[in-house]
């Protein structure tokens, strides 16, 4: 039996946080690297983690679950961790390999799409690591940040930045680890899709949702 879809529905306050969370994306380039306004770039990074949590807690709390949700996160979230850390690269705040090593790790996720999409899958269930690895990441971009001010708490904040990016690039990694082996099992015990046309199983394996 297929699994059951979340409502078909847009306006919702979690897709409406996304969203938000979308907008910000260029402006905060923007600011960081035209404006030269490092306070407000800050602002919009601790707004960003803040609202992403937020609409995961809202989609399961008030049962606001939707397709577009389940789409629509997930993608924000990735362009969140593309754009903010070459940004922040280009300002020379976090070093190019450290950039490189998650756009490699992202590039690898999106090139087994088309492999879960032949089994009839459209993503693999995020886990407790992947959660924590990416929260770990945007909560250290902002501290990393203000670290770059001249005084002796900026130190101190930077410092506590670095400490969640490196932990962060860590959990990262091993999370893509597990994927990898998540990966192997799809493909040695699930088949192709025989008739995908005819077959629309746009589903996850485990629980649909937002994380």
């Amino acid at each position: 039996m297929e699994p059951e879809l979340p409502p078909n529905r847009v306006l919702t306050v979690p897709n409406t946080l996304s969203a938000i969370r979308l907008a910000l994306i260029p402006v905060f380039v923007y600011v960081l690297l035209v404006a030269h306004n490092d306070g407000w770039a800050v602002a919009m990074l601790m707004c960003s983690g803040a609202s992403d949590w937020a609409d995961g807690k809202i989609a399961r709390t008030l049962n606001q679950a939707s397709r577009l949700g389940v789409l629509l996160d997930p993608a924000v979230d990735r362009l969140y961790m593309v754009t903010v850390p070459i940004a922040l690269a280009l300002r020379g705040i976090v070093p190019w390999w450290f950039v490189i090593t998650l756009l490699v790790r992202d590039a690898l996720l999106a090139a087994t799409l088309p492999v879960l999409r032949s089994r009839g899958l459209s993503a693999l269930p995020v886990t407790y690591i992947g959660k924590a690895a990416t929260f770990a990441l945007m909560a250290g971009f902002p501290l990393v940040l203000l670290g770059t001010w001249h005084a002796l708490w900026s130190r101190l904040v930077g410092a506590i930045g670095w400490a969640f990016l490196i932990w962060g690039m860590y959990a990262y990694l091993w999370a893509f680890v597990l994927y990898a082996v998540q990966m192997t099992l799809v493909v040695r015990r699930m088949p192709k899709l025989k008739h995908q046309g005819h077959q629309p199983l746009a589903r996850k394996a485990g629980e649909h949702g937002r994380t």
